[in-house]
C-alpha cells in the first residue's frame, strides 16, 4: 500500500479533482490525509484539462497508475466524464459538500460558512455536522473578468491584479464621510457608501481595477455576514482561485472587523473544492 517518491515513503494516493468551466484543479492525498502536490491545468475543453491534470501531477510525483488508490471528481465538469480512468476506481462526489469539506479540512474547524469564489461564489455552511449549500451569487470571478474587458480592455487577471495594487479608491468609490459629515457609530468614514459612486474623470486603469476588486469582495463579503446573521457562525473560510488575490487579504477582514466575523484565507485555499472531493 505504499509508493516510494525519491527517499519519502508515502501510502497509495487518492487523486481528487475539481473539474471547473476553464480550469482543472488537482490534490493527491494520501490515506492519512496529507498532501502530497496540488496542481492547476488550464486547457480549451475540461476532459483535456482533466486528463492533463491527472497526467501531469503523476509524472511531476514520480507515480505510476497502480500507485493511485481512487480518483474522486467534482465540479461542474464532472458528470460528463463517465466510468473509470485509466482502469482506476473513479466515482464522483457533489461539489458543495466538496466545498464545505475542503474547507473544514484546510482551517481545522468545523463550526464555518466556506465562501468558494470562482466564477461566481458559493456560500456553504459547515454546522453541527453537516454541510449544507445555503445560496450564491453572480458576483466572483466572472464578474471582475467581464468588466475588465470593457473598462480596462484586458482579461488578463494577473494584470488586472498587478493594476489594482497600484489604484486609489478615493478617485472611484464615495465613502461614508464623503456623505456624512456625523459620526456614525457602527460605521466609519471611510466605510464604502456606493461602489464607483464617486468616478472621477482623472480616475486611472488602476484605479478603476482597484474599485472592480473592491466592489467583487465586498459584495461577496457582505453577502457572508448576511449567512452569518442568526447563527452562532463567526469564521468565514475563503477558497476558490480569488482566495489567492492580494486584495482578499486586505478588504475582506476590513469587511470582517465591522461585522465581528473573521476571515480566514487558508493555505491551498484555491485547492480546497478538490481537496474536499477526496476527502469524500
Amino acid at each position: 500500500m505504499c509508493y516510494n517518491s525519491g527517499e519519502v515513503i508515502y501510502l497509495k494516493v487518492i487523486l481528487g479533482v475539481d473539474i471547473g468551466g476553464s480550469t482543472t484543479k488537482i490534490v493527491a492525498l494520501t490515506e492519512n490525509k496529507n498532501i502530497v502536490d496540488t496542481l492547476q491545468v488550464k486547457a480549451g475543453d475540461q476532459k483535456t484539462s482533466l486528463y492533463g491534470a491527472i497526467g501531469h501531477i503523476l509524472y511531476k510525483n514520480n507515480l505510476k497508475m497502480e500507485d493511485v488508490l481512487k480518483i474522486v471528481l467534482t465540479g461542474v465538469g464532472a458528470e460528463a466524464v463517465s466510468g473509470d480512468i485509466y482502469d482506476i476506481k473513479t466515482c464522483r462526489v457533489k461539489e458543495f459538500e466538496a466545498i464545505g469539506c475542503g474547507g473544514k479540512m484546510l482551517s481545522g474547524k468545523d463550526n464555518i460558512l466556506v465562501m468558494s469564489m470562482g466564477t461566481g461564489t458559493a456560500f456553504v455552511r459547515a454546522q453541527n455536522g453537516n454541510i449544507r449549500h445555503i445560496g450564491g451569487s453572480g458576483v466572483g470571478g466572472g464578474t471582475l473578468l467581464g468588466l475588465s474587458a470593457k473598462m480596462l480592455d484586458t482579461t488578463d487577471i494577473d494584470f488586472i491584479v498587478s493594476l489594482a495594487e497600484k489604484g486609489n479608491l478615493n478617485n472611484v468609490d464615495l465613502s461614508i464621510g464623503d456623505i456624512s459629515n456625523a459620526e456614525i457609530p457602527s460605521l466609519p468614514a471611510d466605510a464604502t457608501a456606493a461602489n464607483f459612486g464617486r468616478l472621477r474623470a482623472a480616475a486611472t486603469k488602476e484605479d478603476l481595477a482597484k474599485g472592480l476588486m473592491n466592489t467583487v469582495f465586498q459584495t461577496a463579503g457582505m453577502l457572508a455576514v448576511f449567512a452569518c446573521l442568526d447563527t452562532d457562525i463567526k469564521d468565514v473560510v475563503v477558497t476558490g482561485t480569488l482566495a489567492s488575490f492580494p486584495q482578499a487579504k486586505e478588504i475582506l477582514p476590513a469587511v470582517g472587523a465591522l461585522h465581528n466575523l473573521n476571515f480566514i484565507i487558508p493555505e491551498n485555499a484555491i485547492f480546497a473544492t478538490a481537496i474536499g472531493a477526496a476527502l469524500l
